[in-house]
């Protein structure tokens, strides 16, 4: 069903847009050391440039179903992605400062080695910026819209949010794009901070199962999180959401970015 007052072309161009945009996303993202489909040298800047993106979709969505609960409902929902962008874009910052890369696959192997000289432990980023994992973690569920910061689908405020007008297979491809999202979320946070393909400890058995595997089973772990996650926490209001990303992961994530680029100049360990 589409509304008579709708904008047909844009009405119908949201949802493909949302998840066209998800799967584009996925070209470099790197499965195993030189298994990636774009092994381009600002892999960062396109999954960023990307992710941002997917705001049109949600705003065209709400605007062309010609309603006014469905256009409040993306607004909402456009600024709560743009709030969080903004720490994640400082994490991004702090990951690329370690590892002297802006390259996807480059990050993951500047985790393979060890902390104090001890080759088989991880190199995990998520160690040393364990509050940075945290934030790219919570930024992702806000990003994605998922609990506990579903306020686009807030049946009770907005009668279900930007895709109110939608039905059949385009509502469908509403959450298709979400979940493609929320598997892509914890396919970067695998990979810029849990040593993407790169096995937990570098000796047997771990190092028997292949490196695709690995990656797997950290995206599904993850995953794991975003379900539990939804079964444990109420929803936030939304001075509440705007709150957190404003006047504690912005500054805090600033802070954490400051403080990692002057310890890593301190102690000389810059990458050249």
């Amino acid at each position: 069903i589409i509304p008579s007052g709708a904008n047909r072309a844009l009405f119908i161009a949201a949802p493909i847009i949302s998840v066209a945009l998800a799967l584009v996303a996925w070209a470099v993202i790197p499965f195993d050391n030189g298994i990636v489909i774009a092994n381009i040298n600002v892999g960062i800047l396109y999954l960023f440039a990307i992710s941002s993106l997917s705001v049109y979709g949600t705003i065209m969505a709400g605007w062309a179903s010609n309603s006014r609960y469905a256009f409040l409902g993306s607004l909402r929902s456009a600024a709560q992605m743009v709030s969080y962008e903004v720490s994640m874009g400082f994490v991004l910052i702090s990951v690329l400062l370690c590892a002297g890369s802006l390259n996807l696959s480059d990050i993951v192997l500047a985790q393979s080695h060890g902390y104090f000289g001890i080759s088989w432990l991880p190199g995990w980023y998520a160690l040393p910026l364990f509050p940075m994992f945290v934030i790219f973690f919570v930024s992702a569920l806000a990003e994605t819209n998922r609990h506990p910061f579903d306020l686009p689908e807030a049946e009770a405020e907005l009668v279900a949010g930007y895709q109110v007008e939608y039905s059949a297979m385009t509502f469908a491809l509403f959450f298709l794009g979400e979940y493609a999202n929320m598997i892509l979320m914890s396919a970067s946070t695998s990979v810029l901070f849990l040593g993407g393909w790169l096995p937990p400890l570098n000796i047997a058995p771990f190092t028997w199962l292949p490196g695709p595997l690995w990656f797997i089973i950290k995206i599904v772990a993850l995953l794991f999180v975003f379900v539990w996650v939804r079964a444990t926490f109420p929803r936030y209001r939304y001075d509440q959401l705007m709150r957190l990303g404003w006047k504690v992961f912005l500054p805090f994530s600033l802070f954490w970015l400051v403080l990692t680029a002057g310890a890593l100049e301190a102690l000389g360990w810059l990458p050249v």
